[in-house]
């Protein structure tokens, strides 16, 4: 994965980045449409440590621009003021895991993703294939990442 060169003051550690991704609900995947075009659409995702993890509808744009193409900008953030902005980028090629559409059968690759997005979006009450998502694992080339309040603190050594 290649490291991030500019902005490393405001940039999250490893630790403060997985808890963001974490605690976030919903990221911006960017997609490139038949025409050439970006497309840029709102969804659910877990992230594992590792990679990050999206259930996408099989018969969206989303899903047709990543089957032709599968390379995603995924974007994650939050905040409203201007300290309070913080996010992180994830750049690579996703990679469909499972059955297309998932159905409930078992698979080992889908059970910490499963479980994870059943306790985030769920209440813990587990996760329910519905015959018309599937999985596509994001395991980032690039990570981009900032923290705005950071800007606020003095720069270490002043």
């Amino acid at each position: 994965m290649s490291e991030q060169r500019r902005g490393r003051r405001i940039a999250l550690s490893p630790e403060e980045r997985d808890r963001f991704l974490r605690e976030q609900r919903t990221c911006r995947v960017g997609t490139v449409g038949p025409d050439g075009r970006p497309h840029v659409t709102a969804l659910w995702f877990v992230w594992d440590g590792t990679a990050l993890w999206l259930n996408s509808l099989t018969g969206s744009q989303r899903w047709a621009d990543l089957m032709r193409s599968p390379a995603v900008s995924v974007l994650v953030d939050s905040g409203h003021e201007f300290l309070e902005l913080a996010g992180v980028e994830l750049v690579g090629d996703v990679e469909v895991v499972g059955e297309v559409p998932r159905t409930s059968a078992p698979h080992p690759d889908l059970a910490t993703p499963e479980r994870l997005f059943g306790d985030k979006y769920a209440d813990g009450q587990g996760f329910s294939a519905d015959g018309r998502h599937a999985w596509l694992r994001l395991v980032p080339e690039k990570i981009v990442s900032w923290d705005f309040s950071k800007l606020a603190a003095p720069a270490a050594g002043s």
